[in-house]
């Protein structure tokens, strides 16, 4: 119980200074004239990550399950994952967020990961959410949200798309 507990604290922890950071970067960009973009599916994505913590504590203390005999792989991937989610939002920098927020005619960002992939940062999430669960053998969670996620993931990178190439048409407009 007490890794669950630590591992949980910590990425809680994690989350809760990613909402701090997106709350200023939402304020710095908000003042520069960002656009928000799709307000109610960010909602969704914010009901579904709760909602993940939720089903993973009930999972893992319902049905006693224990740490996973492969945790270490697990923990390896998530820690990749960390790196990749920390590079993505360093490269960002203040337009990193965790809403869609564009300022009409900002360039693309095409720095640090998103050199090599167009949205890195959902990289780290998917694999973040598939992995947790699997370091305490909580396999439904890991499929079900994984699933879950991929689909509104699929609808929010198809919404953010379209803004950031209408920001880049207003760039191009200048």
């Amino acid at each position: 119980m007490k890794p669950f507990l630590l591992f949980l604290a910590i990425v809680l922890l994690q989350r809760i200074a990613e909402l701090l950071v997106a709350r200023r970067n939402e304020s710095k960009v908000r003042k520069k004239g960002a656009i928000e973009y799709d307000s109610k599916g960010y909602l969704v994505i914010v009901a579904m990550h709760a909602a993940f913590f939720i089903s993973l504590c009930l999972e893992y203390l319902l049905l006693k399950k224990s740490l996973n005999s492969f945790w270490t792989i697990f923990i390896l991937l998530f820690v990749l994952a960390q790196a990749l989610r920390y590079w993505s939002i360093y490269s960002l920098g203040e337009f990193w967020n965790t809403k869609i927020l564009v300022i009409p005619g900002s360039p693309l960002i095409r720095k640090g990961p998103y050199k090599y992939i167009r949205h890195p940062n959902y990289a780290a999430v998917t694999i973040e959410i598939a992995v947790i669960p699997l370091v305490f053998s909580c396999y439904f969670t890991s499929a079900l949200f994984s699933m879950l996620n991929l689909a509104l993931l699929h609808r929010r990178i198809k919404i953010e798309e379209r803004a950031l190439s209408t920001a880049s048409a207003a760039n191009k407009d200048d």
